[in-house]
């Protein structure tokens, strides 16, 4: 016996006082004091401090409870990026709710499908989308005859755009935000989840090929992902983070949290575009932003009288969702932008693997640091499981970098599972882990690389077809500005590939059918010959709200082309 009468380490008893769930509301809290006068959100003339928005998001927190809207009731909100769907992520889960910010390029009958599935308290629309939410009230009230409990409704203005929009949405009964704040108490005694693993946000999958799945995400997940996010950035204190990626998409990446840890600033961009971008960084300081690949694509091939280069400091950029083709990486480097190649999902909390880089590759040549750089990469530090499985044995792939199998992954990061979906939840996390749909390869050095989602392979004659994998080599041909590869039935060989191309400018009057034999015999050099896209179609690409290309559009117009016949080219 020792003294105390503990016998072992791990024999001293839990001390219940210090136990308090993870969540990420107390960064706002900790914001508020250490840096209550810095700059915590811009939006054009709108600038608040850390005070500000802490109150702010108090009073949010306050008015809900006075709605009765707390534990175990949803908030959504259908807004770009401004300084209330900000606030957002902290006020609705500081009343105990669940956040659940809606993609604003979706339809009418699609938010409808989700305000029902969800059973929305209460509805926070910016002004430009009031018509948007109300068609989509109007259609679940059609659907729900008799039981449909009208949401609470609360528009949010913006000095950007239409004020009769905003007036028109009040006429309709609709909530002032303002006015709705200003009922709430700027010292709202908020109380952090009893349980960490309580649910802070929920988020829904595209839905492409069946309805869209609702992704829970917990207090917890939320926490640790905030803070991975910032390490495997290099973050650091003040930082200041342009608002390119929408914060509907994964709750931001969970840096909507992670500014508020870190007591930086973010900068709110209404709408994307290179010379806005390039503004912000010259204007307000930007030190980051993430963005699809295809943002980058803009920014990197913008025109010199819309860019600010030299840059006036090193900007950092993340990126993620289709795997960037390296001739975009060297542009952005050559430009001055430090990219950070990054992978996940919304079941993941967005990111969670990096392609973390190594100083042995600076001595490599630029082209080849783009391939590196070009990969998945490791997984997060907040990502406890990460690996690439045969789909039919359930086991790893060899490190060979060329055998196929499916990410999987399993930790903190991870979703909690899929709201009202049992089935999809069995399926999701088969054998323990949680099944991407993605396939990839892994490198000798651990790296994992993407080869294509298993519903993009193109399997032509027998063989498969990496669609990512002829877009790379396709973005090195000097008139493609974006691609995109695609199945197309073929006559011969069941499938072949079908490029969808969209040309740089200045380029867009050249003859289409001598581009085209130029793209075809330039791919003929650069690849396998059952790799070569058999047909070649020109126009701008469908894009989701994040700059995604939709490749299920594509495939459904390649469908509608009809197979290709075996006397073509």
């Amino acid at each position: 016996m020792v003294e105390g009468g503990v016998r072992d380490i791990d024999d001293l008893p839990k001390n219940d006082a210090n136990y308090t769930a993870l969540t990420p509301l107390w960064f706002l809290e900790r914001a508020a004091l250490v840096h209550p006068q810095r700059k915590s959100v811009i939006h054009g003339s709108l600038h608040y401090t850390w005070l500000q928005t802490y109150q702010r998001c108090r009073r949010l927190a306050s008015a809900l409870s006075k709605h009765s809207v707390g534990l175990g009731k949803t908030v959504a909100v259908i807004a770009p990026n401004i300084p209330a769907i900000y606030e957002a992520h902290f006020g609705v889960p500081m009343a105990g709710a669940v956040v659940n910010c809606v993609n604003i390029r979706l339809n009418a009958p699609t938010i409808a499908f989700l305000l029902g599935h969800s059973l929305a308290s209460v509805v926070m629309v910016d002004q430009e989308f009031f018509s948007l939410a109300e068609e989509a009230l109007k259609i679940l009230a059609s659907a729900e005859k008799g039981t449909f409990k009208p949401p609470v409704l609360i528009v949010i203005g913006d000095e950007n755009c239409d004020p009769g929009q905003f007036k028109d949405a009040l006429d309709k009964g609709a909530i002032d935000y303002e006015k709705f704040l200003e009922s709430g108490d700027p010292e709202y005694a908020w109380k952090p989840p009893k349980d960490e693993w309580q649910s802070i946000a929920l988020g829904y999958t595209s839905g492409t090929t069946s309805s869209p799945k609702g992704v829970v995400l917990s207090h917890r997940g939320a926490y640790v992902m905030s803070l991975s996010g910032a390490l495997i950035w290099g973050m650091t204190e003040g930082a200041v983070y342009l608002w390119t990626l929408p914060m509907f998409h994964c709750n931001g990446w969970c840096y909507t949290w992670t500014l508020a840890a870190l007591c930086g600033t973010s900068v709110c961009l209404r709408q994307v575009s290179a010379k806005a971008v390039y503004s912000a960084i010259a204007n307000e300081g930007v030190t980051h932003f993430c963005a699809a690949p295809v943002v980058l694509n803009t920014i990197a091939s913008a025109p010199r009288d819309q860019t600010i280069l030299p840059l006036p400091r090193q900007v950092n950029v993340m990126t993620a969702g289709a795997a960037p083709p390296p001739p975009v990486l060297l542009a952005m480097s050559k430009h001055g932008f430090r990219v950070t190649h990054t992978y996940g999902l919304s079941e993941t909390y967005g990111p969670s693997t990096v392609c973390a880089w190594k100083p042995e590759w600076d001595s490599l040549p630029l082209e080849a640091q783009a391939r590196l750089n070009a990969r998945q990469g490791v997984r997060y530090i907040g990502l406890e499981g990460l690996d690439v499985f045969d789909t039919e044995k359930q086991t790893p792939v060899p490190a060979d970098g060329v055998t196929m199998g499916e990410i999987v992954a399993r930790g903190n990061s991870v979703m909690k599972g899929y709201l009202k979906n049992p089935e999809a939840n069995k399926e999701a996390f088969a054998n323990g882990w949680f099944h991407s749909g993605d396939l990839a390869v892994k490198h000798p050095d651990g790296y994992i690389e993407i080869k294509d989602r298993a519903k993009d392979i193109i399997i032509s004659g027998g063989e498969n077809i990496s669609s990512l994998e002829v877009e790379s080599l396709l973005y090195q041909h000097p008139a493609v500005f974006e691609t995109s590869v695609v199945a197309r039935p073929d006559e011969k060989w069941g499938e072949s590939p079908c490029a969808f191309v969209t040309l740089i400018p200045g380029t867009e009057g050249s003859n289409e059918k001598d581009v085209a034999q130029d793209i075809m015999k330039f791919c003929r050099a650069k690849m396998p010959a059952f790799w070569v896209p058999k047909s070649v179609v020109f126009g701008p690409l469908p894009k989701t709200a994040t700059g995604k290309i939709q490749k299920h559009v594509l495939r459904a117009k390649a469908k509608e082309m009809g197979p290709v016949k075996r006397s073509r080219l």
